[in-house]
């Protein structure tokens, strides 16, 4: 006489059946917890258009003709929770009556912020010895491109710069 292994009934699950559905439900689980955020990232410059927004500097008469200045504004791109790192600056300088230039106070090189020697007309990088001239060009060391300019101009007496998220070019 041969015992047989008792059948289970179609209606009942397995040991192996009741683990493989787990399995599978973990998988799932854990697919998606990596797999969203990655895909998030993926696509995320596809789906945001770029912020660019003007924003009000001053009344043209606070900037002589020549004269460069250090103007701070809020980045285009601010988070909510960003606080005072949502503060970002622009070297402006007035070259005429109605018309003016602004340049990134970040180095094209790796985005140390610049400083502006009005002794020497140019502008310095003091990470890795990046010099620009006053025009915003590279005059020595590793930046790769002149200074990032934003748009500017004047609406009813006041200047005005376009800003956009931090212009920080890669080698």
């Amino acid at each position: 006489m041969t015992e047989e292994s008792p059948q289970p009934a179609p209606d009942d699950i397995t040991r192996r059946d009741f683990f493989a559905k787990v399995c599978y439900g973990l998988g799932g689980f854990a697919v998606a917890l990596f797999g969203v955020p990655i895909a998030g990232f993926v696509l995320s410059p596809l789906l945001q258009k770029p912020l660019r927004d003007w924003v009000d500097i001053g009344g043209v008469e606070a900037f002589e003709i020549g004269d460069t200045k250090k103007v701070v504004f809020e980045d285009a791109s601010p988070l909510p929770w960003a606080g005072v790192t949502a503060r970002t600056a622009a070297w402006l300088r007035r070259t005429g009556p109605d018309s003016f230039i602004a340049f990134s106070v970040n180095c094209t090189h790796l985005g140390c912020p610049v400083k502006w020697l009005p002794d020497a007309d140019l502008f310095m990088c003091p990470c890795h010895g990046g010099v620009y001239y006053k025009d915003g060009t590279v005059a020595a060391g590793p930046p790769p491109h002149p200074l990032t300019t934003y748009p500017v101009r004047v609406s009813d007496g006041r200047v005005e710069i376009q800003t956009s998220p931090i212009p920080i070019t890669t080698v």
